[in-house]
């Protein structure tokens, strides 16, 4: 029995190796890392906020003043969109296939989110999800992000979305529970930063007067 155990680990041990290396070792590391802080090193420079990675070095996010310690190396910047990470198709794709991402158009260039971005629940008329966190998706897409491309291409999470499907929805080890033990899998975002603080008195405001919400960053869906 105890060789039986020992066998079942080894086995384990070397799945979870192969899953480790079908994605460079810098990718987890960097959907990890939290961007647009500020650069400890250099506090004191005009450009201290940290938006840069080094994908040879995997130590963290950079801030320009950082980068003459990465000469020749791979850099990579991380941009904003609506408060999540965003980074330019033209960079990643050198470096990492990002095929069934969806890709959007922000300031004219086509961009992917790093980490997924949560929604409630998909609009009416959905016909295609992001396959980890059921996000609205085009049909040509299967995943909204890089982070949720990883955990869904996982056998881990092939396994267990089977086992949900094979259960049925009623069943105590079905969907639902599946559901659940899915986001714990999908943990690569960084925390969230505190929301804004709003006034009282402006958020409290009388019934019956419309009020047009902002307007967006300019956020356009790649077909």
């Amino acid at each position: 029995m105890v060789g039986g155990f020992n066998g079942e680990g080894v086995v384990r041990e070397k799945e979870e190796e192969e899953e480790n290396n079908k994605w460079p070792s810098w990718l987890q590391p960097l959907l990890k890392t939290r961007f647009f802080v500020q650069c400890k090193v250099h506090a004191d420079s005009h450009k201290s906020e940290c938006n840069m990675y080094c994908l040879d070095c995997v130590n963290g996010a950079l801030c320009s003043a950082c980068l003459s310690s990465h000469k020749e190396h791979r850099i990579i910047q991380i941009r904003r969109s609506s408060y999540h990470d965003v980074i330019r198709v033209s960079e990643i794709q050198k470096f990492l296939d990002i095929t069934g991402v969806q890709t959007y158009i922000i300031n004219s260039a086509k961009i992917v989110f790093l980490n997924e971005r949560p929604q409630p629940r998909p609009g009416k008329g959905v016909t295609n999800t992001c396959q980890v966190c059921e996000r609205s998706l085009l049909d040509s897409f299967n995943f909204c992000s890089l982070g949720c491309k990883i955990v869904g291409t996982s056998k881990k999470f092939r396994n267990k979305k089977m086992l949900g499907e094979a259960d049925g929805e009623e069943s105590v080890n079905g969907i639902r529970n599946n559901a659940s033990a899915r986001k714990k899998i999908h943990s690569f975002t960084p925390s969230t930063p505190p929301p804004t603080v709003v006034n009282y008195r402006t958020a409290k405001r009388r019934k019956g007067i419309p009020h047009r919400a902002p307007m967006g960053g300019g956020l356009i869906i790649e077909y």
